[in-house]
């Protein structure tokens, strides 16, 4: 099946980031049953089998239907080929491919090992280098301090502190969420690289 082969888009030192499958769905659901995974997005709460399956799954699979090189990817270490959660990295706006989404989501016994800045650093040099986007953004809780130094790691910088409506309130979503970004320009200046 074309849109479950798991194929791999990105390989880094320790990472493989590869295509979702059908058979992630204990993955996934394993993954958002953890409560200090899920603590600054949920509150703690699981995410329900039905809805990976139903909901979830099938939107990531659409996703690569839709625009192939752009999605969420499942991590596994390169290593051993053990699950450690996903990376998004879509656009922000219906079939659009300027912006992009920078997201990451993982086990907690990946945590504090570099993993996620190291994923979201190749995810950002191949947008910028490979796929044409223009801007990428990411959005966490302002407490969320471990995201946000990993945003800052993988070279977005801080834009704006905003309020979102939570159905339920999480605690700490009381200080708002933050934004951060960082442009093709300012990547390339960075990184020592000139022109496009």
């Amino acid at each position: 099946m074309g849109d479950s082969d798991g194929a791999v888009f990105l390989t880094t030192d320790r990472l493989v980031l590869r295509r979702f499958t059908t058979e992630d769905v204990d993955r996934l659901v394993e993954l958002d049953g953890d409560p200090e995974v899920m603590r600054f997005l949920t509150g703690g709460r699981p995410s329900a089998r039905e809805w990976v399956e139903r909901e979830l799954l099938p939107e990531y699979l659409e996703h690569y239907r839709r625009y192939g090189d752009l999605g969420w990817w499942a991590a596994e270490e390169r290593a051993g080929g053990t699950f450690l959660g996903w990376f998004e990295f879509r656009p922000t706006r219906e079939g659009e491919r300027a912006e992009v989404e920078l997201g990451y989501r993982l086990r907690r016994a990946a945590w504090g090992r570099g993993y996620a800045t190291e994923g979201a650093r190749a995810l950002v040099r191949r947008g910028f280098a490979e796929l044409g986007v223009e801007r990428v953004v990411a959005y966490t809780m302002a407490v969320n301090a471990g995201s946000r130094r990993v945003m800052e790691k993988s070279g977005l910088s801080y834009v704006r502190t905003f309020r979102e409506d939570y159905p339920e309130a999480i605690a700490g979503s009381e200080h708002g969420e933050v934004e951060y970004a960082v442009t093709a320009g300012e990547w390339r200046a960075r990184s020592g690289i000139l022109g496009a």
